[in-house]
């Protein structure tokens, strides 16, 4: 089923992301977890896919076998560190194996990569364009930073990129994780003002480890509540404890999200069931 098509339906959804093994020997591992989160019956699961198409296979087997469970799938692809070649094919690998649902990204540039490239991609527009031209029946959907990209110089270029991207034809955005839930209530009314109608799916990470946290803070410049923050300090150093608060933290947000009229919510799971179920047992009638 196309996440379009899902998203236009009156309730609130909630999906969950799975990540695939980097290696062979951790295939098995990873197909478990993906099969335990596939039993809590998420509206769609996204697999994601990574740096210069290094796991290129496993997220196409693993986004086939979550549909084989009976739950909708999404295939990530990134094409900065791929050539033309590279991505044309991997779109028709993902059209051969019957995944409807694509997530357009430029990917992060590899350190000492040179970029622009010859045949590389420069941005996720570009790739958009060759999903239409390849796969024109599936379904788009992009990526989106409610605290700004980091390699965006203001916040109004921007949104004036994601635009871009909705124009060429992504039909839904997801944002990068949040901790403070007024930065994406913010980040809705400007997207709304410039324009950008697709629904908007928030997405929440569930921290549970300090190191967790502060890898976040590095990759996105993700902001941390002080409210937040206490939390990770007081219990950071207890593997327990920091899962349970994470899990609290993270369905709290979710919580208070829905209250006030975001009825779509993506659940970044780090392949850990246990996670994913916590958190939907406690929404469970929310949903």
């Amino acid at each position: 089923m196309k996440i379009s098509e899902i998203l236009k339906e009156n309730k609130v959804t909630l999906s969950m992301e799975v990540f695939p093994p980097k290696t062979e020997p951790r295939f098995d591992a990873v197909s478990s977890a993906v099969k335990e989160i596939s039993k809590l019956k998420p509206a769609f699961i996204s697999c994601t896919y990574g740096a210069g198409g290094g796991t290129s296979k496993y997220t196409v087997q693993i986004s086939k076998d979550i549909m084989d469970y009976g739950v909708t799938s999404m295939a990530h692809l990134t094409c900065v560190s791929s050539s033309h070649e590279t991505v044309r094919q991997q779109i028709l690998n993902i059209k051969e194996a019957g995944i409807e649902n694509i997530l357009a990204l430029r990917g992060d540039i590899p350190d000492g990569m040179a970029f622009p490239g010859t045949n590389q991609f420069e941005h996720a527009i570009d790739l958009i364009h060759v999903i239409k031209e390849e796969y024109p029946e599936a379904c788009i959907g992009g990526a989106c930073y409610p605290e700004k990209h980091p390699d965006a110089p203001d916040k109004d270029t921007d949104i004036k990129h994601i635009k871009e991207k909705v124009d060429a034809g992504c039909e839904f955005l997801t944002t990068q994780m949040f901790f403070d839930n007024s930065i994406y209530f913010n980040y809705l009314y400007r997207l709304r003002e410039a324009g950008v109608n697709v629904p908007v799916i928030a997405g929440i990470m569930p921290v549970t480890t300090k190191t967790q946290m502060e890898r976040s803070i590095e990759l996105s410049g993700c902001i941390i509540p002080p409210r937040f923050k206490a939390m990770v300090d007081a219990f950071g150093d207890s593997p327990e404890k920091m899962k349970q608060v994470g899990v609290i933290y993270a369905t709290e947000q979710i919580v208070e999200l829905i209250s006030n009229g975001c009825t779509h919510i993506h659940v970044y799971t780090m392949n850990k069931p246990e996670i994913a179920a916590s958190i939907m047992e406690q929404i469970s009638t929310l949903i």
